[in-house]
């Protein structure tokens, strides 16, 4: 009799750290498969925009179900949000790392303006998936206290950029942060968007090696002559 209730508690208590082995491992689990779903569907928004993209094709590509899917992010439309805030949130992290701050004002421009460009570049699928929220009217975007925040943080970093271009005696007085921004963007974003068609119209590859240097060059000049000081 003791030997059969040794060998009952013995199996309790191999139960016991087994349930609770479990239960240290949920979390872990469930960061993992939320973090697999957030990989899938960036690549499946990326692709087939919010309208095209399948949510099936994004739990099987996560190795999950449809369920679990719902169960951590709503609906599409919220897990759509959250790919795009991901999406925001790495390259303002990454804009961020480049320690503008320590370097002078000329050089930490250029180095925005080519980083811009290079992000843009090894990262297709930011374009994608700022093309795909703009034909929604970003509405997935609005309220968004991760985007405010960050977005904040970054047009701060360039603002103190020029000002102390400006107390330097490089950069001329009175640049909007804001715009300076914008058209960093868009002088990268409209030509890669549009390089099928650029290609055709102006018969040359603007995708080819030297064409890319050539642009990166001429979009740094550009943007150093709109702030420099006469």
């Amino acid at each position: 009799m003791r030997r059969r209730i040794v060998t009952i508690e013995k199996a309790r208590g191999a139960a016991e750290r087994s349930a609770a082995n479990r239960r240290i491992g949920r979390p872990r689990d469930a960061e993992a498969t939320q973090r697999r779903i957030l990989a899938a569907a960036k690549v499946e928004f990326a692709r087939h925009g919010l309208s095209g993209a399948r949510v099936d094709v994004i739990a099987a590509r996560a190795r999950t179900n449809k369920r679990m899917l719902y169960h951590y992010f709503g609906d599409k439309d919220r897990l759509f949000k959250r790919v795009l805030e991901d999406a925001y949130l790495a390259i303002r992290t990454a804009e961020q790392a480049l320690s503008l701050d320590e370097l002078p004002p000329e050089v930490a421009l250029e180095t925005l303006v080519r980083f811009t460009w290079d992000y843009y570049l090894a990262n297709p699928e930011f374009i994608a998936l700022v093309n795909s929220a703009n034909l929604h009217k970003a509405r997935h975007l609005k309220g968004s206290a991760v985007l405010n925040d960050i977005s904040r943080r970054f047009v701060d970093m360039v603002a103190r950029l020029l000002d102390r271009g400006v107390a330097d005696g490089v950069f001329r007085p009175g640049v909007d942060p804001v715009q300076l921004n914008i058209t960093i963007a868009a002088i990268g974003y409209y030509y890669l968007t549009n390089r099928y068609s650029g290609s055709i119209v102006f018969e040359r590859d603007l995708m080819a090696a030297d064409a890319l240097e050539r642009r990166l060059a001429f979009n740094i000049e550009t943007i150093l002559r709109l702030v420099r000081a006469d």
